[in-house]
C-alpha cells in the first residue's frame, strides 16, 4: 500500500483503512458519532423485545401520606 492518501469516493474501503491507521482519533470519533442516530432506531425495539416494558415504572415523586401527619415530640423547639 502506498503512503499517498487514497481518495474517499474512488476507493472508500481503502480510504477507511488508511484513515483508521493514520488518523485513528478522527476515524473512531466519527464512528462513535454515527452510532448515536443509529441507536435511536435500534435501541427502543430491542428494549421492548427484551422485556423492558414489563418492568415496573420508577416513581418520579415521593408519595404523600394520607391522613394527619403526626407532630414530632421530644425535641426542644418550643
Amino acid at each position: 500500500m502506498s503512503t499517498a492518501n487514497p481518495q474517499f469516493f474512488k476507493q472508500p474501503l481503502r480510504y477507511l483503512h488508511w484513515a483508521s491507521v493514520n488518523k485513528p482519533a478522527y476515524f473512531y470519533s466519527i464512528i462513535v458519532g454515527l452510532m448515536g442516530p443509529v441507536s435511536l432506531i435500534v435501541v427502543p425495539p430491542a428494549r421492548r423485545y427484551l422485556g423492558d416494558e414489563r418492568r415496573p415504572k420508577i416513581p418520579m415523586t415521593y408519595p404523600i401520606p394520607k391522613g394527619p401527619r403526626p407532630r414530632p415530640e421530644g425535641f426542644d423547639d418550643e
